[in-house]
């Protein structure tokens, strides 16, 4: 019997906590598995996160999305030269590296927003020095503005 079931059955003190970190460790495992299984064509973040230099700049970008990021910046964090790291970041995850942080951004706002926070608050948690800046590029990149994105959003 495997020990996530022993610990599902069991009333041992602390058995919630091991099963959590189990649940861990197995999506762990499948991500590890799926990234080992990618074919080299296969593009993406995901894809991204198997070549060591893509993937640093990838931890970097989610680690602090909220940074003032610059391809250079970006660049000086993973230690390699810009134009290098802008071809190999375009090939393999599928577009480049400010575009995809702009979109990743984006993601955390869609979620902050439909949480109910304050556009002020939303803007400046992803990067964003005023609220106008941050309403333009949502619309640019979603499709609506944060307020016409929202009221779809409760109305689901």
């Amino acid at each position: 019997m495997s020990t996530a079931a022993l610990e599902s059955r069991s009333t041992r003190p602390g058995g919630e906590n091991v099963l959590a970190r189990l649940s861990e460790l197995m999506f762990v495992e499948t991500i590890r598995h799926h990234l080992a299984t990618l074919p080299l064509s296969e593009t993406g973040w995901l894809a991204g996160l198997r070549d060591p230099i893509v993937g640093h700049a990838l931890a970097a970008l989610h680690g602090d999305p909220a940074a003032p990021w610059t391809v250079d910046r970006l660049a000086r964090a993973v230690a390699i030269s810009r134009s290098v790291l802008a071809e190999r970041f375009t090939a393999i995850v599928g577009q480049p590296p400010m575009q995809y942080l702009a979109l990743w951004r984006m993601q955390l706002a869609s979620r902050r927003l439909s949480d109910g926070e304050h556009l002020a608050s939303v803007a400046a948690a992803i990067g964003y020095e005023s609220e106008a800046s941050f309403s333009r590029a949502f619309k640019k990149l979603v499709g609506r503005s944060p307020a016409a994105w929202r009221q779809a959003q409760q109305r689901r």
